[in-house]
């Protein structure tokens, strides 16, 4: 897969992360059905290839994403409804493919976000910003709402926050994102890479089976009763415990060495 060639994605493997950057810098990283589309192939092709251990997902130039792009948006505003119910299923599909790839994700924000690139990354599990990045969900000025990527954005920031942002379409700073907790972390802009660079670390210094099975964890937990996820966390830990790499990861910590994941 890293491999492919792509035409508005770069996809690269830097040991076990692999690095997708929207690369239409030209039009601040503006996804249209094409992006989309090779975005959705890329994050299945991460999922199968069981040498990436995670995905940092960024922008080339100054932006990350700013949303829509203009042309893609010439040519919708002539689709019937038929045709846009299918692009828009298209894109809701790529949100929950971010969502719920059993793999840590990484979104590495560098500059603008506006609209639909918020939910690039609010599906990521992760993200780190540059004190530049600038954010806004202006999709009521044009007539639109944050559809496809609503259920992700109010998942990052409760629906008390969803509700303003969504409302006003108003536009924020990054300290405003990471006081709503739309980002996990801010950092000066030359300090970005390294800050991206030691979560990656972190990620990968964990269980490989782990990090899967925490993630399937905060999918299912939340939507459970008490009495279904007192059953469901209990067999969960105890498979773990009795498995390879639950048995590797506690004989490492009991005897004070680096588990074998950390060597691959």
């Amino acid at each position: 897969m890293v491999d492919k060639e792509f035409r508005t994605i770069l996809a690269a493997r830097e040991g076990k992360a692999l690095r997708l950057i929207m690369n239409r810098p030209q039009v601040h990283n503006a996804f249209n059905a094409e992006m989309i589309r090779e975005l959705a192939v890329a994050f299945d092709g991460a999922e199968k290839d069981p040498d990436v251990r995670l995905v940092v997902l960024t922008g080339a130039g100054e932006s990350f994403c700013a949303g829509a792009d203009l042309n893609w948006m010439r040519e919708i505003v002539r689709y019937s409804y038929e045709e846009n119910l299918r692009e828009s299923r298209e894109l809701a599909e790529l949100m929950y493919s971010i969502y719920a790839l059993p793999k840590p994700t990484i979104a590495r924000i560098n500059g603008a976000v506006i609209g639909g690139g918020t939910g690039l990354f609010s599906a990521c599990d992760i993200v780190i910003a540059s004190e530049r990045a600038k954010f806004g969900l202006s999709e009521v000025k044009i007539g639109l709402i944050p559809a496809a990527i609503g259920p992700y954005v109010i998942r990052r920031i409760g629906e008390s926050g969803a509700r303003e942002l969504f409302l006003t379409g108003e536009r924020f700073d990054a300290r405003r994102a990471l006081e709503i907790g739309l980002v996990n972390k801010v950092v000066t802009h030359e300090e970005l890479d390294s800050k991206v660079e030691e979560v990656v670390n972190l990620l990968l210094s964990s269980g490989p089976e782990a990090i899967v099975k925490c993630k399937e964890l905060l999918q299912r937990v939340p939507a459970m009763g008490l009495d279904e996820a007192k059953s469901y966390t209990a067999e969960m830990i105890a498979g773990l415990r009795v498995s390879p790499e639950g048995q590797e990861g506690m004989a490492s910590f009991l005897e004070k060495r680096k588990p074998n994941w950390t060597k691959e």
